[in-house]
Order: C-alpha cells, then structure tokens, then sequence
C-alpha cells in the first residue's frame, strides 16, 4: 500500500519500522525466528530482565504501538491484528498451561504469606488460617462472561530463546518458554533473582523444586504460576485504542482487536484488588484486618502485578492481587476507553463500571502524588512493609492507603528513574487529548512546567532529568482538594542526575505533546519537536541508541541470597546454594561475545560500555514522530489538530485547478504562479491549488468525534446529554453539538 505520509516525521516512522521488523516480515534482530520481539537486540542485558532476549509483556504491549501508528502513517493495519495474534499465542497462557483454573474457589482465593523488606525474610511462611483472606468478587462473573475460567491477561517475562534451558512445561527445548524471577520482596534486585520455571515440574532445583526458596509449605505440589505485570496490559489497551481510531478514520475495521482488548481489560481488574483481597483503608495486622466481602478489597487503582497459579494436575487453583500501586504504572485513559467506548466495553456485569470507578480513582492520585515542582511521587500502598503492618505516624493516607515514595522495590528505589514520569505521565495527557477532562488536563499542566524546567536541547544534545530524589509527605487526601492551589508544600522531587535516556525522554515527550496540543501550547509543540530532530543525532543502522556505561555490571560478581544449606540445580547446569553469585548461575553469559568487557571490569578494569537497542524505547521514539506526522505539529505553530486554535488543514482552491487532478494546497502555502485557473503552490514537489483557508469547523467533544461522530455544523437543539457530551441531530443522525453554543 502506498504510503501517505511523506513528511519527514512520518519518513523516520517507517524508517524505523522497517528495520525492527524486517520490512514487517518479523526476520530482523528485534525478533526471534518464532516471532517473539526481544526486549533489546543485545543479548548481554541486565535490567529489570536478566537477559537481552527475553521478552516481556512491556515489549509486547509497545508491539501494539508499533503496528498503530505504523498503520496510520501508511494506511496499511494488518500488523496490528498479527502483533496481537503473537501476543496470544505467546505470552498470555493458554489452556493447556494453566490447567485446573475450573476448581479456582472465589471464597478462599489464596494462601496468605507476608512479603518481607529483607530478602533474608524469605522463604516465608504461608499461613493456614481462616478469615485472613478475602473473597474474590469478580471470578464468577469472568466465567459466566467468557465460558470459562481461564485467566486472560499476559505473564510478564517468558526467555525468548529458551536461554535458560526450561523450555514449556518441563520439556526443556521448546521456545519461548515461560520463566520467573522475582519473588523476595522490595529488596530483592534482578542481581539477587534466582530465574526459575513457572511450570514447576520439580525437574530443576532442589527436592521441592525452587518452591522452598520462596516458601515455607507442609509440602510441597508440582504447580503452574503465571504473574502479571498490569501497566503492560493496560498499554495494550492504550494502543488497541489508537489503532481502532485511527484504522476507522481510514475506513478499516479492527472490531476484533478491539473486543481482545476489551477482554483482557476486563482481566485486568484483578490489578485493582487487594493482594488477599482485604479492605481497603487502615488495614492493619494480617489477622485483624477485616478480610474483604464485595468489593470492598479493591483500591480501583492499577497494582504493581497480579498473579495466579494451580496444580499441575489441575485439581486446586488460586489467585491473588497487589496491595501496592506506583503511579507510573496507572493508566487513566485505558479506563476512560474501557468504561465509555462501546468497542471496547467489557463483557462482565460490571467490568465498564469498575473502569469508570477507577478512571476517577486514578487522576485522584495523581494529583495526590504532584510535587510543587509538577513532578509526581511514588504511589500508596494498603499493605505496610507488605505484611499489613502498622507505618508511622506522619504517613499521610490516600483513601486509607498509605504513601509510599518507593512503592514495591528498594534497590534501586523505584520511582528514582524518570521513565516512570513519562510512562504514567504520557497516559494522562492523551486521556486529556482525547476527552477533554479538566482534571487531567490540571495535572498534564502542572507536569508540562516540569518538562520544561528540566529539559533543554543544546548543539544538537538532549540534557534531561534521568534520577529524582524524594522528600516529604503529600497532604492528607481529601478529593475536594483536587484544584486546591498550594497543594502538598512539603512533597518534593529534586533532579538527582542529568543526561539522556532516549526511551524515557521520548515518553516524557509524547506526554508533553499530548497536553501541549489540546491546550495550543506552541512552547511545549516546539520542545517536542526540538527534542525529537535532536534524537536523530542519536541514529545508527539499527535505531537510535545512546552510550552507556554499566557501572552496576560489578553486580554480576554480587552474591545471590541463598537460605543456608539450600542445594540445587538449573537448566544451564549451575549449582545453586549459599554463596553464589548472579553469574554462577548463569553461566552461559561467559559464552555471551560481550562478556569480555564485563569479566574486565570484574578483574578492576574500566565499566563496560553499551549502545543498547530497546524495543519498547525505540517504539516510544517512533510514536513520538508519528504523532507530529498524524497531527502536523509545526515549530511555526501550524497543525491539524481541531482542538488547536492553529490548523493544517487544505484550503478551498478552485475546481479548475483540482478538475485537471492536482490537490488543494494546504493552509499557509504560498502562492508561486497564477494563471486563468487560479493561484498554485509547491508541496511535496507536487503542484496544488494554494486557495483560502476554510470556514473554521464547529468545535465538538473529542470524546463524540472519536466514536466516529460529527460536529453539528450548528447549535441547536441538545437530544441527549450524557459524559461524552450534548447530542444533537442533523440529517437524520447523530452529532456533536458545539461546546461553544
């Protein structure tokens, strides 16, 4: 198909896109040969994954990204509907590889274990107790809704090459293959994760596996595990929603991506639950909280994971959720599109309202969290230390919930990197884009002064916040508080580090346009733009990558915490016990062509050095363009964009000129020849017909246009009013009406 976006954003969207796909045939070094994309194309990776080329469910939801905004720079969509088909078959687990879900009891959903803040706490001791946990308010209406009792929703991490050597289900060769890491609580690093398999076979570790690593159990079943990492779910979502707008724009129907999308939201509301489903607010003693009934274990906001698991034999099943959320991991707008566009409703009873609940919830913390500065803090927290412990008296609370400035993990403490301001941030500002709502244009406007403050493009060089510090507690909560001027004086976050993140600031910039376009904000346009050619600088033959030196890679000589007189073993061969080290075990990282540099560095030589290609920051770099190229954002100020007081829009030119087939120039070209036809103009190296500028088109609710709707081309009379807007009719069909009326 050809392509129509010929500007030179859109050109650096397919550019891109060509050489992550292979010209979208899926051969290139982003992608296994079984189509699973790698979360980078280097292979020696630690980060929040311990190898290069596992995937994550992040990495699959930026997939869907990709596809979008790829689709609408060429018209052509079919890699959306493909990346979600890979998306399924992949990393959500299918039947087979959760078996027993049918014997899940929503009454008695789990076990309690408290989490510990020391990784010597581990492993810790399950606790056979009645009344500790609550019940599950939304199992039963899942099945009734889809048939079954399968949980839909996509396991964070699988090892794309089968690296580790644990294969599917035990066998030890198939690949991808589902694996986990983290399990020890909020000072257990991936430097201290003992990799193991989610189907656990007891084939690998010790007598029981690696089940008594993490817990202490009268005895021990072979069992299934899967864990979900929300946020990535929610951006599929996110990005489902985009591809189905703009797809319909172009006259392609992608109804059924969008109904996956809509059930795996309605999965997702597990993220919106209590760990042991216990009340919400003031919850302490994991024997005194009262344990939830109905819904009043859940805190609507989107946790740091779920998970669920089961007997291999499929004869016991259990779920739980996250008392703990982090606000760069919510996602206001996937709840807007999962409570308010009818593509995208949930099936269950009561999935639409929940999202609806949690819209509000959402934007309610973030303005919570919002420093003075306009960056915005950790995240809250039902369960103390993890163990439903009491804090101290200066935490402040958020609907009984407790601040939290490092919500989940310690080491490095989680909110620190500034990717989570772009990441969380970015969700906010397109919801505000997209539906005009005035609270989440109150916290974009606030975050937008923070961008401005600490970014700045210089010779060509982006200089941008990468670390923050944390002081001070927000105020006590009080929603009525939410345009309160002087909010939280005590609550900072101070740049700790500069320099250039190339993923986090393109998601930071993504975020500022969003705002920055349905405000008119030229200075924020301009940023953007300024920051994204600058990003070309940062351009090689496989993307965009920046220098890095891997100081932390000391680590891989640390010591891996293993309880005294644990033995083992894994896949790779390595032995497991008290005293290894992260590449003891991992011993297939010395035949890694990189570890060279990195066993220097341990012998006392420099810190190795890494351009590393990031699927999900190269994705994040793509959109960014794409959105400058779908909505014609100009450092002149010119756009298309209708909620911009600018445009870029086609002038009305005369019919003799467009009779012989040339265009419209759009508005602002300037006339270079006249004739009996009219005036011409130049775009493109194309002749057009450089006529006026069109009447300005009435201005309607976001919210109604992107259902497909139009403006009424005038006020009149309002038939129906619900939160999309007024509604009129013209022509026998529904409008619009004018917010200006």
């Amino acid at each position: 198909m050809q392509k129509r976006a010929s500007d030179e954003y859109g050109r650096r969207v397919t550019d891109l896109y060509d050489v992550m796909t292979g010209n979208g045939s899926y051969s290139s070094e982003y992608f296994s040969a079984e189509k699973v994309p790698y979360h980078s194309v280097e292979t020696l990776m630690v980060e929040a994954p311990d190898h290069g080329h596992e995937s994550v469910s992040e990495t699959f939801s930026f997939w869907i990204w990709l596809e979008a905004v790829n689709g609408k720079i060429t018209g052509n969509y079919d890699g959306v509907e493909e990346a979600w088909n890979y998306l399924e078959k992949h990393i959500i687990p299918d039947s087979k590889n959760q078996p027993g879900n049918s014997k899940y009891n929503p009454s008695s959903p789990a076990t309690y274990a408290a989490e510990h803040d020391d990784i010597d706490g581990y492993p810790s001791k399950l606790i056979f107790q009645d009344g500790i946990v609550g019940e599950d308010p939304i199992a039963k209406e899942l099945s009734q809704a889809y048939g079954n009792w399968d949980i839909y929703i996509m396991h964070w991490i699988i090892d794309g090459d089968n690296w580790y050597g644990y294969g599917q289900q035990g066998d030890g060769t198939s690949k991808p293959s589902f694996i986990n890491t983290f399990q020890r609580g909020a000072s257990e690093s991936t430097w201290k994760t003992v990799p193991h398999p989610c189907w656990e076979a007891m084939k690998w570790g010790g007598r029981n596996g690696f089940l008594d690593l993490f817990t202490v159990d009268n005895s021990y079943a072979k069992q299934w595990r899967y864990t979900a990492a929300p946020d990535a779910d929610a951006r599929a979502v996110q990005a489902a929603y985009f591809a189905y707008i703009w797809a319909e724009e172009d006259g392609v129907n992608l109804s059924s991506v969008a109904a996956k999308a809509a059930k795996l939201g309605d999965y997702l509301r597990y993220a919106q639950y209590d760990k042991y489903f216990k009340k919400i607010g003031n919850c302490v003693g994991s024997d005194k909280c009262s344990a939830g009934r109905g819904k009043n274990s859940a805190h609507y906001l989107i946790s740091w994971y779920f998970a669920w698991g089961g007997g291999l034999q499929g004869d016991w099943a259990w779920r739980i959720g996250s008392s703990h959320t982090h606000s760069g991991y919510q996602n206001p707008l996937a709840a807007w599109i999962l409570s308010t566009q009818a593509a995208f409703k949930p099936k269950s009873s009561t999935g639409a309202k929940d999202w609806a609940t949690s819209l509000d919830r959402q934007l309610e913390l973030f303005r919570w969290l919002q420093t003075p500065e306009g960056c915005i803090a950790g995240g809250a927290t039902n369960s103390w230390q993890g163990s439903y412990a009491q804090p101290s008296s200066d935490i402040t609370t958020f609907y009984g919930m407790w601040y939290d400035w490092q919500p989940v993990y310690h080491d490095p403490p989680s909110n620190n990197w500034t990717g989570m301001q772009g990441w969380g941030m970015e969700r906010v500002c397109s919801l505000y884009y997209v539906s005009g709502d005035e609270r989440a244009g109150k916290v974009c406007q606030e975050w937008a002064k923070w961008v401005k403050d600490t970014t700045r493009v210089s010779g060509g060089e982006i200089v941008h916040a990468t670390n923050l510090d944390w002081s001070g507690n927000p105020d006590e909560w009080n929603s009525s508080n939410f345009n309160k001027s002087n909010l939280n004086r005590s609550l900072h976050g101070t740049v700790s580090s500069e320099g250039v993140d190339l993923g986090s600031i393109a998601s930071i910039i993504k975020g500022l346009m969003w705002v920055s376009m349905r405000d008119g904000d030229q200075e924020g346009i301009n940023l953007s733009i300024e920051v994204m050619d600058a990003i070309e600088n940062y351009k090689d033959d496989l993307g965009y990558s920046s220098h890095e030196a891997r100081g932390d890679y000391d680590k891989f000589g640390g010591e891996v915490y293993i309880p005294s007189g644990w033995t083992g073993k894994n896949a790779q061969g390595a032995n497991i016990k008290s005293g290894v080290t992260f590449i003891d075990i991992r011993p297939k990282y010395k035949q890694d062509p990189d570890w060279a540099q990195v066993e220097e560095y341990l012998n006392g030589g420099n810190p190795p050095e890494f351009n590393y290609h990031r699927f999900w920051a190269q994705t994040e770099i793509a959109v960014a363009n794409g959105l400058i190229s779908i909505y014609g954002l100009q450092k002149d100020g010119s756009s298309n964009n209708d909620n911009n007081n600018s445009s870029n829009e086609t002038t009305v030119c005369s019919a003799s000129i467009t009779n012989q087939g040339y265009k419209c120039c759009k508005v602002g070209c300037q006339t270079i020849y006249t004739d009996a036809d009219g005036n011409w103009g130049v775009e493109n190296n194309q002749w057009c017909g450089c006529g006026t500028a069109p009447a300005p088109k009435p201005k309607c609710p976001v919210a109604i246009t992107n259902q497909g709707y139009p403006c009424c081309k005038s006020c009149g009379t309002v038939y129906y009013t619900d939160a999309d807007g007024e509604w009129g009719v013209e022509n026998g069909d529904w409008c619009g009406m004018p917010t200006k009326c």
